[in-house]
């Protein structure tokens, strides 16, 4: 693809060309390397869902916990999102004060903290406060990251790795669901089945906190908190091998000056910054909306129980359903890689609108055939469950896996992108929360009637997505204003730099703004 497909003509114009794969450019190679640090942030929650998943088919597991159902498993699982939560409030406030990065260590070293409380626990109660502790660290890594993320990331790889972010989530997901395997297959009747993966949940945040070191501020807070200087020289570092001088560098501190600047006298960043104006009011209902979608589609019956989901049709051998689990996992990480490197050719709203009706059509034959089977015990409905449980998330993982942050992160202007993630946040964990409590009570009473929910809630899901997600393919970070503001909104950078032909003119016009 063209570089003005991707980031918008003019921040085109500006970019240096190397003639090369970016892997062949040391700046951006070093750049790309150090962003794995926050992208590995998402897989701390890919490992709480699927390591749940499999301790609640691990004998020693239930026995050392006297075979949790209903309500107390429901907190066990809840317990991480209700500390996800618990939170909220202050995240926002923490990263925009001390920074994305110092925001990211804090919560790195609570859940390494918090994993190894889990695998000491020696009662329910243990239990269920490590998981409380581990859903706050976990929200103080997921939320700075992807802004961390967008903010740091060469122009034309921003869109793939801000999809790629939460499709991390699966690395997770796969260290989990095998470690469990693994443990419940050769060591099954040992509390280490289950307190080997706990401890495994402090994994990817050590290998974060060993090259943590090497990380940048975002530029963006620097220029927010007027270290103008700092931000050049990271912006040269990464992004033109140290050249302050290169027309990209200027653009770029031209650009996020003069929107950050526009964005101060237009308002204060208050939380009732998110609603105040009709353009703050459609990025608010997206982002929320955004965060219940993923929740609300059916997705967490199986994230969580995907155990019990198996045994209504059937499939209760504790080997078999953590072999699922893995196999599940690893087909998902492909899935979402996949997509994540389809953003900028397909682009975000045909992959929302391909991922939501491909749900609706999975999950309805799902709830079909497992209606079939509690009808008539008929074993080939049983395994088209489990099938179609794979398809589902195939087209779950091409839109709400590399998307779910990557979008909000890019309809969201500055001022309002730590608050807006925390509140697409509070609407995913807040759902989690009455989902987790809700799941295994209807499950256990109405079986596959339960899915029916969901089924009717992926058409409302598919209607909304339609008519209120626009396209962001093409634009910059900061021209996407103009989409929920109008044309007025444009920073006044991209008007210098379109038609400019002469490279003098153009220096000087953005060093004024």
């Amino acid at each position: 693809m063209k570089d003005q497909d991707i980031v918008g003509e003019a921040l085109a114009k500006v970019l240096p060309q190397y003639g090369k794969p970016w892997y062949r450019v040391p700046h951006l190679l070093k750049l790309n390397l150090i962003l794995l640090v926050p992208l590995l942030s998402s897989a701390v929650a890919g490992y709480d869902g699927s390591m749940m998943n499999g301790l609640q088919s691990t004998d020693s597991w239930k026995k050392f916990f006297n075979n949790p159902t209903g309500t107390r498993l429901g907190v066990v699982n809840a317990a991480q999102s209700i500390g996800s939560v618990a939170v909220l409030p202050v995240v926002g406030m923490v990263n925009d004060k001390i920074g994305r990065k110092w925001t990211l260590f804090i919560g790195i070293v609570t859940i390494i903290i918090a994993s190894i409380i889990q695998a000491a626990s020696i009662n329910y109660g243990m239990l269920v406060a490590s998981r409380i502790i581990v859903g706050a660290g976990g929200m103080l890594v997921s939320q700075p990251s992807p802004m961390l993320i967008g903010e740091l990331s060469f122009p034309t790889h921003r869109g793939k790795f801000t999809s790629l972010f939460w499709t991390c989530y699966y690395f997770g997901a796969i260290l989990a669901s095998w470690s469990t395997y693994g443990t419940q297959k050769h060591i099954g009747s040992s509390d280490w089945a289950w307190r080997a993966p706990s401890i495994l949940q402090a994994a990817y945040p050590f290998i974060q906190l060993c090259f943590f070191w090497f990380v940048p501020e975002s530029p963006r807070w620097l220029i927010a908190n007027g270290k103008i200087a700092e931000a050049r020289e990271i912006l040269a570092r990464y992004h033109t091998g140290g050249d302050s001088n290169h027309m990209l560098v200027e653009f770029e501190m031209a650009e996020i000056s003069s929107a950050i600047e526009a964005e101060r006298q237009a308002a204060a960043t208050k939380w009732s910054s998110l609603v105040s104006t009709p353009g703050n009011r459609k990025r608010t209902f997206i982002v929320v909306c955004l965060g219940a979608f993923a929740q609300w589609n059916g997705v967490a019956v199986v994230s969580y129980y995907l155990t019990l989901v198996l045994d209504t049709v059937g499939i209760k051998d504790a080997d078999t359903q953590t072999l699922i689990n893995g196999l599940l996992q690893i087909f998902n990480f492909w899935a979402a890689v996949s997509a994540a490197f389809l953003v900028d050719r397909l682009g975000r709203r045909t992959l929302f609108t391909w991922s939501g009706i491909g749900m609706l059509i999975s999950f309805v034959i799902w709830t079909a055939c497992s209606a079939v089977f509690d009808m008539s015990a008929n074993k080939g409905a049983g395994v088209a469950v489990v099938v179609f449980i794979f398809i589902y998330f195939f087209h779950y993982d091409i839109a709400y896996t590399p998307l779910l942050f990557g979008y909000s992160t890019e309809i969201l202007p500055y001022s309002l992108r730590a608050k807006g993630l925390t509140a697409e946040m509070l609407s995913i964990y807040g759902s989690l929360v009455v989902l987790a409590f809700v799941n295994p009570i209807a499950l256990d009473n109405i079986g596959w009637h339960y899915y029916i929910v969901f089924c009717c809630i992926l058409v409302a899901i598919n209607v909304i997505t339609w008519f209120f997600f626009p396209e962001t393919k093409g634009h910059s970070l900061e021209e996407i204003a103009e989409i929920f503001d109008g044309p007025q909104s444009r920073p006044m950078v991209d008007s210098i730099m379109l038609g400019k032909d002469d490279e003098n003119q153009t220096v000087e016009h953005v060093q004024k703004v």
